[in-house]
């Protein structure tokens, strides 16, 4: 079993299981290595392996954000560029049947109105909200956020119009 440390992780791990979703953890204690035509690269870890009865099975990153839970304006979405370009070369290296996605966990410090999120739960005294979005969207979307981090991110408009509850990708 791989081990979670970030309450984040083990938060959509209690999710997946709250909905008797398949999955396999991944173990994030080594990073693997991935041949290139230059010779073996590092990749990031990605953090699940979600099974799906009717489409791709996912590759899941999660990224945990906190939010205040009062307002669904500006809803935090970043990532690394090496979160991507190591998401990308997951994809290639299992195949046409497996699609990497983002899932943003937003904890958030009281229970958020209902309009606010469709997947609401909660585990170990706090509320997360769940949202998910395809690698594919999230590339064709994303700029730059900040040079100095090589962090990206799409804009909250695009990101309300593509981010969907997760069993939506399922």
């Amino acid at each position: 079993m791989a081990q979670r440390r970030f309450h984040y992780d083990l938060a959509f791990e209690h999710y997946l299981r709250a909905n008797a979703i398949p999955y396999v953890a991944v173990d994030e204690a080594k990073r693997a290595l991935a041949p290139t035509q230059t010779g073996p690269t590092s990749l990031k870890s990605f953090d699940f392996v979600v099974y799906s009865q009717r489409g791709a099975n996912l590759l899941i990153d999660v990224k945990g954000r906190k939010h205040s839970g009062r307002s669904a304006r500006a809803l935090d979405n970043w990532v690394t560029r090496a979160d991507v370009e190591s998401l990308t070369r997951w994809e290639q290296i299992f195949g046409r049947d497996f699609q990497g996605a983002f899932a943003f966990l937003y904890w958030c410090d009281v229970q958020p109105p209902d309009a606010l999120f469709l997947e609401l739960f909660e585990f170990g005294g706090r509320w997360y909200a769940v949202l998910a979005l395809k690698l594919s969207d999230y590339a064709r979307h994303m700029k730059q956020r900040s040079p100095r981090w090589d962090t990206l991110c799409i804009g909250a408009s695009d990101f309300n119009r593509l981010a969907v509850p997760l069993k939506d990708l399922l």
